[in-house]
């Protein structure tokens, strides 16, 4: 069991986001990253450096990150895939740079269209133009627990691209289950062999409640250690080029299942479900978090 303290990674103004069929506005982007942190978040993925023509979702990240609240001791993550989106990121402002390396060439391809090799090389430019800004770097290893094209993505292969991360200067690494198909036993046996050489690194998990194992994922990473979990408001959230993926576990119910666990995060319940159900009304549909129907327990 790790400390009793799970940090939370809010990646619904992102994840969340990328593959609803409603484009929000650059303000109603700035109202949920900034209603996000006044909830407690406070590292939050803000925005994507990516081309807005493939991913029109993520428009405006300069203006999502123009006007978005400073606070102290909150950072805006934002993502980037190659060099031109860390000039862009830098030049914005961000509080943190991910960079997400899928496991497989299969997925890697389609939606990056580079191999593995390619992008992990991208990386290590991405790391060393990063090198004296005093931006930290955090890698997420996408498709860590099955991949869409290719099928069941072999552990050994997921410890291998994490031992060329841990050339760079990246301070986290994220293992993201990015079409929900991973299951307890399969976190737990992961968790343990990338631990052993991520080099004392932070791990972090990311999960999608795809097949409804998402919550029990999220449990089974923290009682093996690590400390910090994604999650997106109101459960929202998908990636284009993955086939039929579904929503990210919502922040709302992870908090329920940690907070009624013993873990502290610091982010309040009540506020996230009802920013969850405000996202759900500017999105227009119902969100998969059930946290803002059934309310916490006992009824505060």
């Amino acid at each position: 069991m790790g400390s009793d303290r799970v940090e939370i990674v809010e990646v619904g103004p992102r994840d969340g986001l990328q593959n609803e069929d409603r484009v929000l506005s650059v303000r109603d982007r700035i109202e949920l990253v900034d209603r996000a942190v006044e909830a407690g978040v406070r590292r939050i993925e803000a925005v994507s450096f990516v081309d807005p023509a493939r991913v029109p979702q993520m428009a405006g990240a300069e203006e999502v990150m123009a006007g978005v609240r400073r606070v102290p001791g909150v950072r805006h993550i934002g993502l980037v895939l190659n060099r031109r989106g860390l000039e862009r990121a830098v030049a914005a402002g961000v509080g943190e740079v991910n960079v997400a390396v899928p496991a497989t060439d299969g997925f890697c391809t389609r939606n990056q269209g580079r191999t593995v090799g390619e992008m992990l090389d991208a990386l290590a430019g991405i790391d060393a133009e990063l090198a004296g800004t005093g931006i930290p770097l955090s890698v997420t290893v996408s498709t860590a627990f099955g991949c869409p094209f290719e099928g069941e993505v072999d552990p050994e292969r997921v410890v291998e691209v994490v031992r060329r991360i841990t050339g760079t200067g990246a301070v986290e690494i994220a293992l993201a289950d990015t079409i929900g198909v991973g299951v307890p036993r399969q976190v737990r046996d992961l968790v343990r062999r990338v631990a052993e050489v991520a080099g004392g690194r932070a791990l972090r998990c990311h999960f999608h409640n795809t097949r409804n194992t998402g919550y029990a994922n999220a449990l089974a990473a923290v009682e093996e250690g690590v400390g910090v979990l994604d999650s997106s408001l109101g459960g929202f959230g998908g990636c284009p080029f993955a086939p039929a993926a579904t929503g990210n576990i919502a922040t709302e119910d992870l908090l329920y299942l940690l907070h009624r666990s013993g873990f502290e995060t610091g982010v309040d319940l009540s506020a996230a479900a009802a920013l969850g159900e405000w996202m759900g009304g500017r999105l227009g549909r119902r969100p998969p978090a059930y946290l803002g129907r059934a309310g916490g327990f006992p009824a505060s």
